[in-house]
């Protein structure tokens, strides 16, 4: 069983929603995260991440050490541990559904998150090696605004509270 814990630095930014051209390029894998019942200070969560029909099944703990960076110990698990697990649903959550697009550019992934409730915006991430490292945004992406603390658009939160278009615009372009 694959197995990997290490700090996770990473930076999010609001975009305007890709051209299709751009994400039919970076292909596109459907995501299911549940968020489930954990120990104080840490978020955990199981994940369905499908392309082509097949699946991949994660279990995900993560505990915030600042505004970018969190420890996250990951694991890939099996259809029947997901299910099991999704049964201890956080109470108050609902599943995260969205699409990802994975965009190389000058030596990074940059992940693009589209959610079904939002048609002229999405979330991007960039994970970085350190917090200071320099990041080159791809130039065919309009960024909005970074959003890397606001914990409003963190997949967590949507979990508890699925904004709208114009709510997002609203509270956090303000």
């Amino acid at each position: 069983m694959e197995h990997k814990g290490h700090i996770e630095t990473e930076r999010r930014f609001l975009i305007s929603m890709p051209d299709a051209e751009i994400l039919s390029r970076a292909g596109g894998d459907k995501i299911e995260q549940i968020y489930i019942e954990s120990e104080a200070g840490h978020v955990d969560r199981v994940r369905r991440r499908e392309r082509g029909g097949a699946a991949v099944f994660t279990y995900t703990s993560k505990k915030r050490i600042g505004d970018i960076s969190a420890e996250e110990d990951e694991r890939v698990i099996d259809e029947d541990e997901f299910l099991r697990l999704s049964k201890r649903q956080e109470v108050g959550t609902s599943p995260v559904k969205k699409t990802r697009y994975v965009i190389p550019y000058r030596g990074h992934n940059f992940e693009i998150d589209v959610y079904p409730a939002w048609q002229n915006v999405a979330v991007m991430e960039v994970e970085l090696a350190d917090a200071d490292e320099e990041v080159i945004l791809p130039p065919d992406i309009t960024v909005l605004k970074e959003v890397s603390g606001e914990r409003r658009l963190s997949n967590h939160a949507l979990s508890r509270h699925m904004p709208d278009e114009d709510e997002i615009l609203k509270i956090i372009l303000q």
